[in-house]
């Protein structure tokens, strides 16, 4: 749960995700897969590159050991695959179920309940009124945040135990910026994250040409997995930071 970790997990999600949707557009518009994917491709292995250079920049400027940004650290564990397995449901709902079927009762009362709930829903469902884009987008939300609060339910069921192993984790690699360090960043960086998505003040300032392509589509999709995730690593590594009981 150290920091560079955190951002190469980040990062890897972020980019395939917003690589998958990119080239579900191109295949959506009629282009030939190896057509698509080739561009795609570029600047996935571009932007992918760019982001652990600095990841591993940071890495080394802190003295930090160069083995916790080894694939070997990126291993999935648990919580992990429950957060692919939750972000592949979202992209087969935003790709391929929201724009070919129309929304039945059922899943038009569990978006009224995420609606009620969550304030962020409320404030991005206005954005996309005011931009006149698909009422699609919204349930993708809705299942977004439904899986979401499913998955750090399901984490945080596990708190104590991420804990102690972040604690034997740290014995072995000691983090740059300490126990207490890695908790506070993480977890203002979590707080942000809930202000500007789960509370919704960042749709009130997002144009509607950022909000209909694939920044927006990410955002919707799977921004509240990636805020569910920080959550529980801030809450892990303040308990971490914590004395031993």
């Amino acid at each position: 749960m150290g920091v560079a970790r955190l951002l190469a997990k980040g990062w890897l999600a972020f980019c395939l995700y917003a690589g998958a949707l990119a080239l579900a557009r191109g295949l959506g518009a009629g282009q030939e897969p190896l057509r698509a994917l080739l561009p795609v491709g570029i600047a996935l292995f571009l932007f992918g590159s760019m982001g652990f250079l600095f990841i591993a920049g940071y890495g080394l400027s802190s003295a930090h050991a160069w083995s916790r940004l080894q694939a070997t650290r990126l291993i999935p564990g648990f919580d992990d695959i429950v957060f692919i397995a939750f972000a592949c449901i979202v992209f087969f709902m935003q790709v391929g179920y929201t724009p070919m079927h129309p929304l039945n009762r059922g899943l038009e009362a569990l978006q009224a309940a995420v609606h009620f709930a969550i304030p962020g829903q409320r404030a991005l469902e206005e954005n996309l009124a005011r931009c006149s884009l698909d009422s699609g987008r919204t349930f993708t939300a809705a299942i977004g945040w439904l899986l979401a609060l499913i998955f750090l339910g399901s984490a945080l069921s596990r708190i104590r135990m991420a804990g102690a192993l972040v604690r034997l984790e740290r014995k072995r690699h000691a983090d740059p910026l300490g126990p207490l360090g890695v908790a506070l960043v993480v977890g203002l960086a979590a707080l942000v994250g809930i202000q500007f998505l789960f509370m919704g003040s960042l749709f009130l300032f997002l144009p509607c040409p950022a909000l209909s392509g694939i920044f927006g589509d990410v955002l919707i999709g799977i921004a509240p997995l990636i805020l569910a995730y920080l959550v529980f690593a801030a809450v892990t590594n303040l308990l971490a930071a914590g004395p031993e009981k």
